[in-house]
């Protein structure tokens, strides 16, 4: 059971940076602002993932903090849904992805941190 939430863990969170790249690719008012947003907000939040939420991260946040910042992560994926045109699938995405998180702590899936 473990190994599949973290497996769907590990999918919300492709998903967040899917949903992140959906909205900036129609937030510009131009091409070139599109691509920067479509590719810069991803990649800025895959960055700080892997710098502070990752286990493998020298500088991995321990949980709360872990937590606060994985919400806040879906948080704006959730919101960034809704705001490209998909308020319902956005809305569905962040409860589960924010589940997801707790069900995997609550079955001691996540190490305490660094």
């Amino acid at each position: 059971m473990l190994a599949a939430l973290l497996a769907l863990r590990f999918l919300f969170e492709l998903g967040a940076l899917a949903g992140l790249a959906w909205w900036g690719a129609g937030a510009g008012h131009a091409l070139a602002a599109d691509l920067a947003l479509g590719l810069g907000v991803p990649l800025a939040v895959a960055a700080l993932w892997g710098a502070l939420i990752a286990p493998r991260s020298p500088r991995r946040l321990p949980d709360p903090e872990r937590l606060l910042a994985e919400f806040v992560v879906y948080a704006a994926a959730t919101l960034a849904i809704a705001a490209a045109g998909a308020a319902i699938l956005g809305a569905a995405f962040g409860a589960a992805a924010f589940a997801t998180a707790l069900a995997v702590r609550a079955l001691g899936g996540e190490s305490p941190g660094p």
